[in-house]
């Protein structure tokens, strides 16, 4: 089962950077504008099934106030953070800087939960972070110490960042038996009305575009990649802790990568084989560190 959901957060994800990048190609919708259409139809999907099938499940006030702070953090400031990102570096950069996301959640739970990391987990990391920085060394060589380089670090990183922050509200959801998909719908509606909120403070019209490579793209990136892909990711997370779980965000730009070798003639580099081999051998570690990280279930 486990395989089954880190598979499938991997697949799913990795094709995400191909429908906002159909999105963006679209039409030239504010940010916030097309992040509330993502989240508000994610979270209207994900409500109405529940309901419909009895799942949703009650939450107390002070449950729906973190529901909101993770909300702000996953569903909603962190991909500001990436889109904006995307224009001022390459999209294989960013994932570079998103692959930080395995250390943020080992040290944030370190910190939020005292679950030290394992000790398999730390080479595992280095592997797979070795690995992004050589599969992508020529654009990382190609980007030059430029103003909008260092915008585009800070912004992918404090993005990663807001991610892990929603990683550790989804732990405690977790630790305290809440259930992960209607903690993530209440928390994607809240993101969708933050994004609202912001639109409209910047004097931005909600209407979505009137185009159908846009209407498919968000359609796409709400039901696979919000609905999907997120209530996968929590799942796996609660079931193997954040650490473990993050660590699939190293192999998205792979999956990217294979479909532009296919789509888009994307020439495959020396370094970027071993940077291959590295996040393979990575993952085989990572494998290894799963039955004693089992634990974290009934932690």
């Amino acid at each position: 089962m486990n395989l089954m959901l880190y598979l499938a957060v991997v697949l799913i994800w990795g094709t995400t950077w191909i429908a906002i990048f159909l999105q963006q190609q679209a039409a030239d919708t504010p940010v916030f504008v097309a992040i509330f259409w993502r989240f508000l139809l994610a979270s209207g999907v994900m409500l109405v099934i529940l309901k419909l099938l009895n799942r949703l499940r009650s939450l107390s006030g002070r449950d729906h106030l973190f529901c909101l702070a993770q909300g702000g953090c996953v569903f909603g400031f962190n991909f500001v953070c990436f889109y904006h990102a995307a224009a001022l570096i390459s999209t294989g950069l960013e994932s570079v800087i998103f692959s930080m996301a395995v250390l943020y959640n080992a040290i944030n739970s370190w910190v939020f939960f005292r679950q030290r990391p394992s000790v398999r987990l730390v080479p595992a990391a280095l592997l797979g972070l070795g690995g992004m920085v050589a599969l992508f060394w020529q654009d990382i060589q190609a980007a030059q110490s430029a103003p909008q380089l260092l915008w585009g670090v800070g912004l992918s990183a404090l993005g990663t960042l807001g991610f892990s922050f929603g990683n550790m509200i989804s732990m405690r959801h977790q630790r305290q038996q809440r259930d992960v998909l209607t903690t993530n719908s209440y928390a994607m509606l809240y993101g969708a009305v933050l994004m609202a909120l912001m639109a409209l403070m910047n004097g931005e019209g909600l209407a979505p575009a009137h185009n159908l490579q846009w209407l498919g793209a968000m359609s796409y990136l709400a039901i696979f990649g919000s609905v999907v892909g997120f209530g996968a990711y929590f799942t796996l997370a609660g079931r193997i802790g954040t650490s473990q779980a993050a660590y699939c965000t190293l192999l998205f730009p792979l999956v990217a990568l294979t479909l532009s070798t296919l789509y888009e003639g994307y020439q495959w580099h020396s370094n970027a084989i071993v940077g291959l081999l590295m996040i393979l051998a990575g993952n085989l570690v990572m494998f290894a560190c799963w039955p004693a990280s089992r634990k974290l279930r009934t932690a």
